[in-house]
């Protein structure tokens, strides 16, 4: 088992739903409101550790009830918060989530104390880096403060997994050449491939995948793995595409769908799974987690996603 570091932020989300998102200048009525925890970092940590990762994190809360809540559900799934910073001079990271019925959704985040999350707290943890086997991380931090620690995690031979969410207007070329996996949606694959908005038609679709991708990979990125919601995922590398399609559910919420992917993925790499392997768990994690409302309340243990798959077997 390989040990996983997590590098990211901590929130605690407000989520209103509605019949549908509001349009510019427009104001609606919520159905309800709730209080989850998540950010894309303690989202990713939680669903590694609940799917049985070894996981530790990196980040920082505000000293507040918000930020002691998130701590103790990361601690109750397993995560090692040892080296979190508890910044007592501002708050806790801030979501605001609106999803519609159909479960879309869009974000507004107040990043809080995650902005702590420096390269000069970071520079104090190269231990823990040296120390994993995987180093998974957002762009919900500093951006410096990540690319240091990419650079810092390739010197000492990791395997990098870069989920760019959200999606800077570019990325350093020093800082793809060192990514194993990045792991965009479609939205942000074009945003950094610096390409229009993807295209409905199937044909034109898939080409303009290819073609945001190679302009990627042919900065040195070694994998691209691009999310597509309902239609699965694609496997991009440099002369090798392969596309996997997502398991038949009802989507109610599809906040955390990403990030459970992500941590399903770097958990399933770290117990020795091959790609193709960890791909396809992703998947039925990501699956059953968009059948229920939340961040973190929906990601799933590790049986639910060994009964999906050997459902899926048993019906093949």
């Amino acid at each position: 088992m390989g040990d996983i570091l997590v590098i990211g932020s901590m929130n605690m989300d407000m989520t209103v739903r509605v019949k549908e998102l509001p349009k510019a200048g427009e104001t609606i009525l919520a159905q309800n409101m709730s209080y989850g925890l998540g950010g894309k970092g303690a989202n990713q940590a939680f669903a590694a550790a609940r799917l049985g990762g070894k996981v530790r994190m990196l980040g920082c809360v505000g000293d507040d009830d918000f930020g002691r809540k998130q701590l103790q559900a990361l601690e109750g799934a397993g995560v090692d918060v040892s080296d979190i910073k508890i910044d007592r001079t501002t708050s806790t990271g801030s979501a605001f989530i609106c999803v519609e019925e159909n479960g879309s959704n869009c974000i507004v985040v107040d990043q809080g104390a995650n902005l702590s999350c420096d390269e000069s707290y970071l520079t104090k943890q190269r231990e823990a880096i040296c120390a994993s086997d995987i180093v998974l991380a957002q762009m919900e931090i500093p951006e410096g403060a990540l690319y240091r620690a990419i650079l810092d995690a390739e010197q000492a031979n990791k395997k990098i997994i870069l989920n760019p969410a959200p999606a800077p207007e570019r990325i350093p070329d020093e800082i793809y050449s060192r990514i194993d996996y990045l792991t965009p949606n479609e939205t942000e694959l074009m945003r950094l491939s610096g390409m229009a908005e993807i295209p409905a038609d199937c044909d034109d679709y898939k080409e303009a995948l290819q073609e945001g991708t190679q302009r990627l990979l042919d900065k040195g990125v070694k994998t691209i793995i691009v999310t597509l919601g309902d239609k699965g995922c694609g496997v991009f590398k440099k002369g090798y595409t392969a596309y996997y399609p997502a398991r038949p559910v009802e989507a109610v919420d599809t906040t955390a769908a990403g990030d459970c992917f992500n941590g399903a993925f770097a958990a399933a790499l770290s117990e020795g799974m091959t790609e193709v392997e960890a791909v396809e768990f992703a998947i039925s994690a990501s699956a059953i987690a968009v059948t229920r409302n939340g961040a973190q309340d929906s990601l799933p243990l590790r049986s639910e996603v060994e009964s999906l798959l050997t459902a899926e077997k048993e019906a093949v």
